[in-house]
């Protein structure tokens, strides 16, 4: 297939996605990873998609910044984090991802007394630190672009020493294909850890999250115990869920 052949299939197929990862294009073209990169350099610095870690968004599908997704569905994240804050007793310890959800999930926690906490998110260390005899350990590594959160080697080899009650992870997207999936190999494998860091792995998401398939896929959805949202999604993913093994848990919202 010639390079204009493969450009047009990789637009077109953004078009109807939104999101591809390299791993995808690699399978589907049946070329080398390199060459999947050189192409999708070529179209971002043509202006027709977005390059990240681990591949490519369409124009518009880059993940907004943390100010404006915080306003986004505001309510049914209140309701998400009271709903998953139900789990949690005092004392317990908790692995708690970066993200407006799981920044819910913290505070709704306040009350909650002699917690252990393991976070990459500096609002939620803050939040939840220094108060009921808390005890906050913030997990180093690099400073994320639009987020007050870090990601990376250091937050990976950080996180392995750990292990909690319980874990509260974010997503970029839902689908019956793909899973979850985020938009950065950085936040996609930190995600896949932890949920394999805890003996209670939740999951975390509002129904916006459902049908969006965002570039990287994260591993290990299958070990989570819970999917917590707002609304239950379509038939179809609804089966895909229950099939890998996270049960749905519907929050209500006011």
């Amino acid at each position: 297939m010639l390079a204009e052949q493969r450009h047009h299939y990789i637009l077109e197929r953004l078009g109807q996605q939104g999101a591809l990862s390299v791993s995808e294009l690699v399978k589907s073209l049946q070329v080398s990873r390199e060459t999947v990169r050189r192409d999708l350099n070529t179209l971002a610095l043509r202006g027709l998609l977005l390059m990240t870690h681990g591949g490519a968004l369409a124009p518009g599908r880059r993940e907004p910044d943390l100010d404006e997704r915080e306003t986004s569905n505001a309510e049914a994240k209140r309701a998400i984090g009271l709903r998953a804050a139900e789990f949690v007793p005092d004392e317990a310890s908790l692995i708690i991802d970066s993200g407006t959800t799981t920044l819910a999930v913290a505070r709704a926690l306040v009350e909650r007394r002699r917690l252990t906490i393991y976070t990459n998110d500096w609002h939620i260390g803050l939040l939840l630190g220094r108060r009921n005899e808390n005890r906050v350990t913030l997990l180093g590594g690099e400073l994320a672009d639009g987020e007050d959160a870090a990601f990376g080697l250091d937050t990976l080899h950080q996180l392995s020493q750990y292990r909690a009650d319980f874990a509260f992870v974010g997503a970029g997207g839902v689908t019956a294909e793909a899973g979850l999936t985020d938009y950065s190999r950085a936040a996609a494998e930190l995600r896949g850890r932890m949920l394999l860091s805890a003996t209670v792995a939740v999951v975390v998401a509002d129904h916006s999250k459902f049908g969006r398939l965002t570039p990287v896929k994260i591993a290990n959805f299958e070990q989570a115990h819970y999917l917590i949202s707002d609304h239950a999604p379509e038939r179809k993913l609804r089966k895909a869920i229950e099939a890998l093994g996270p049960e749905l848990v519907l929050a209500s919202v006011a």
